[in-house]
């Protein structure tokens, strides 16, 4: 999943692709560097980050998705309102990336399962300018995993199906540091839950702090991306159905050592190999019917 910030203040491009058609020629370049889906968002959530507008979000959202679905590709929208997803959708985006899980706008679920787009459920605390404060967990993995477990609840109670879920343990987004690593670790029981995973670890705070200099300053953004690569190819191996990032090209050459690790390893057992997807998708939402039908 390649990322499209139509914002200009994203913690890791800092405006680049805010104007309408940088931000669909950086979509084309990222479908060149092999993303399967490209995921488009029109607001910050970066640590500290304030809301913006809900017509401003659409009036940036909306022309990126519908120009880069009219070239083909795959799309997600990143928010949070459920009238964005909706009329995304309605321009053809076949995915919504909620970070919220559904928790920032009670018109989410009943927006997912009415149109019967595929729905990323994240695990969230609190939008970005107070979430840092909730990094207070007992054991992170547990309690990451029985909160989104209540997010699926609520999605099903609204008509929401099974195959329409893709689940999110939220790196960075209340977790301002180590407590994403026990995550990453024990990401095949996320997996094993039986839901498609979605990782998103790209140039992400922690990766920051972990690629540090002699002096301890975190190492920037775009000094990150090296790191990803290398979290892309763990959480490939590990089962994740996809990663979003924001350089394509390293992370997809990732994915594929990854998959012919498993086939090696799993052929070396004697049973069927599992296959990561890297091609350029048609239906790139390959676990689930939602976007399956979407994409025709």
């Amino acid at each position: 999943m390649g990322v499209v910030n139509v914002t200009p203040d994203s913690f890791s491009d800092g405006g680049r692709w805010f104007d309408v058609a940088a931000a669909v020629e950086r979509g084309a370049a990222l479908l060149d560097e092999g993303a399967d889906l490209l995921d488009v968002g029109g607001e910050s959530t970066r640590p500290g980050a304030a809301r913006v507008p809900v017509e401003e979000e659409l009036a940036r959202v909306l022309p990126v998705v519908e120009q880069l679905v009219a070239r083909g590709a795959v799309v997600s929208v990143d928010t949070t309102r459920a009238v964005v997803a909706a009329q995304a959708v309605d321009r053809g985006a076949v995915l919504v990336n909620d970070v919220s899980g559904g928790m920032a706008d009670p018109d989410m679920a009943s927006v997912v399962a009415g149109t019967g787009a595929a729905y990323v459920a994240m695990h969230w605390r609190g939008h970005a300018d107070v979430m840092d404060a909730h990094d207070t967990y007992d054991d992170v993995v547990a309690d990451v995993r029985r909160e989104l477990a209540e997010r699926v609840a609520t999605l099903r109670a609204a008509g929401v199906r099974d195959e329409q879920v893709v689940l999110d343990p939220g790196l960075g987004f209340a977790k301002t540091g180590e407590s994403n690593w026990p995550l990453l670790a024990h990401l095949p029981e996320l997996v094993a839950d039986g839901y498609p995973v979605l990782v998103g670890a790209s140039r992400k705070r922690f990766l920051g702090h972990l690629m540090a200099g002699p002096d301890g300053t975190p190492a920037p953004p775009a000094a990150r991306d090296d790191a990803t690569a290398a979290v892309t190819a763990l959480a490939a191996a590990a089962g994740a159905w996809a990663v979003r990032v924001h350089e394509v090209a390293a992370s997809a050459a990732a994915v594929r050592v990854a998959a012919r690790w498993r086939d090696a390893q799993v052929g070396t057992a004697g049973g069927a190999a599992v296959h990561v997807r890297t091609e350029h998708a048609t239906t790139a939402h390959a676990t689930t019917g939602a976007a399956q039908e979407g994409a025709r």
